[in-house]
Order: structure tokens, then sequence, then C-alpha cells
């Protein structure tokens, strides 16, 4: 586990899927993200390569070939080298050196680095792609995922969700039937959202255009991520069908990409919002969360 700190917050990330694991706010004494708690879900803040979401048929084709890979990928589940450590920073390499080629014909690197600013972690993604001849293909999102309540006493319903769209841009809201994506024919409208159970019956919130969501207490604790550049974010916490509440976290998830369409060809060069990456090409992002 690597430990990066500052004034204000401490942060805990495992080299297994350069995964963020803990963030204490020093001076609030809050702890921030999902425990991990496998009763519920096991992760904490998995980070989603090289596709977002789930393939239809589970499967995609590429150069004439079929290829099967589970839902967000693989990426979340491998060791990363530890390539630079600083007190309030640390950089994480993943190369593929022909390991995946099984489900993934493309030789990349991936590199993440995470930094901090007084309340804010920074978190920027780096993609390589060390094919010299041939375009790659590729998503890349985040899960993280963040405890509700944070304090003991209170309740999901005394948070609610504030979702901020790019200015002048119109917002489109997507739907998730077994998985695959359905794009509502209404524009979105985004009042400011209690958290009840309701909200995720059918699934993850899911919208494009939105340049900050803000998750936060009545009494004004919380946290925001922004993530003006991407094209995607998804909302969601694990429903429960038969008590009909929701596990005690909520994940805020900045995508480049997103799961396959009902109508979706299996091609992965015509899915919907996949990357285009040239050959020794480098793709470049990054977002912020802020604690408070």
């Amino acid at each position: 586990m690597i430990v990066i700190g500052n004034d204000v917050l401490t942060v805990e990330i495992a080299e297994m899927g350069a995964e963020i694991r803990s963030v204490l706010h020093t001076e609030t004494q809050l702890s921030y993200m999902w425990s991990g708690d496998a009763a519920y879900w096991g992760r904490v803040s998995p980070v989603l390569f090289p596709i977002v979401g789930r393939l239809k048929d589970g499967s995609y084709t590429t150069e004439g070939k079929t290829y099967e890979l589970s839902q967000h990928g693989f990426l979340r589940d491998e060791v990363f080298e530890v390539k630079e450590a600083q007190a309030a920073s640390v950089v994480f390499s993943l190369e593929s050196n022909g390991k995946y080629q099984e489900v993934y014909p493309y030789e990349f690197r991936v590199e993440i680095r995470y930094w901090l600013q007084m309340d804010q972690l920074h978190v920027e993604w780096r993609v390589y792609n060390l094919e010299t001849e041939k375009q790659m293909f590729f998503s890349i999102g985040a899960h993280p995922a963040f405890r509700l309540p944070l304090k003991s006493g209170e309740h999901p319903a005394d948070y609610k969700l504030h979702v901020k769209p790019v200015q002048d841009e119109q917002v489109t809201a997507y739907t998730l039937a077994d998985g695959l994506v359905h794009e509502t024919a209404e524009p979105a409208v985004l009042p400011a959202m209690p958290i009840q159970a309701s909200l995720f019956e059918n699934d993850a919130l899911i919208y494009d255009h939105i340049e900050e969501v803000r998750l936060q207490s009545s009494e004004g604790n919380g946290v925001s991520v922004s993530l003006q550049d991407f094209p995607y974010v998804g909302i969601w916490s694990k429903y429960d069908d038969a008590s009909k509440t929701i596990a005690p976290f909520v994940c805020i998830e900045p995508w480049f990409g997103i799961a396959d369409t009902t109508d979706s060809t299996g091609v992965l060069s015509q899915k919907k919002g996949i990357q285009k990456l040239d050959p020794e090409a480098v793709f470049m992002t990054s977002y912020q969360m802020t604690f408070f």
C-alpha cells in the first residue's frame, strides 16, 4: 500500500489496480471512501480499462477477430509498478508486454498519477499506444465509491446530489437495461437530488456533458468530482430489490467510454464512446476530487 499526504488529506492507494483505498481528512477526521465490504461490493475505486461497462453478448470484434471481455475490462485486477513516489504524489505504471493478446490485441502502457493539492486529490491518466503501425481502440473510466453517510447518526436522505452541466451544452440522460445503454428521448433535467434508493432502482444514472458532480450533506460535508473534459459520468449505488435499499456508498464515475448500446454492432471501432489512438501516440486526461 502506498500512502501520500499533505496538511489536509492522507490517501492510501494499492498497487493492485492502482486503486484508491482510503481518503482521510486530517482536520475533520472524516473518512470518505467506501470500505470495500464484499457483502455489498468488494471494490473501492477501480480503474476501468480497456472498456467501460458491459459488452453486448460479452464480446467485440476488431481486425476481423472476435474477443471476449468481461465488464469494465481487466486493469483493475492487475498489479502496477510504482514508477515514482513522493510525499504528496505517486505515479503507477502498467505495460501490457503481450499478456492480454487473447482478450485485447493491442500493446499499451497505462500510467496513473495521483497528487494532492490542499483538499483536492488529482488523478491523471496517460494511455500509450505502443503499436507502431496500427490504431488502438479503448475506453478508460473511474469508479470511486464514497461512504454514505459520512457521520454516525446521519442518513442517506441527509445528502443531495448536485449535477452541474457543461455551460451551453444540452445534457442527455441514458438508462441501462441488462447492462446495455438506452438513450432517453427527452433532454435531462438536473435539479438537486436527495439520495434515496429509488434513484438507483434501475441501475446507474448516466449523463453526458457534465462538468461537476457534488455529493453533500445538509451539514455541508461531502465530495465534489470535477470532470469537465469527460464525455460521460455514471452515478451508482448497489440497489437491493428485496429490501428496496441501497448499499452505504455512492459512486461518482468519470468515463471516457460507455457500455454497449442495445443496437451495438459489436465492432470495437464503432462502439459508442470508444477512443481512437494513433500508433505511438499518447492519450492524457485528468479529474479532481475535492473533500470537505
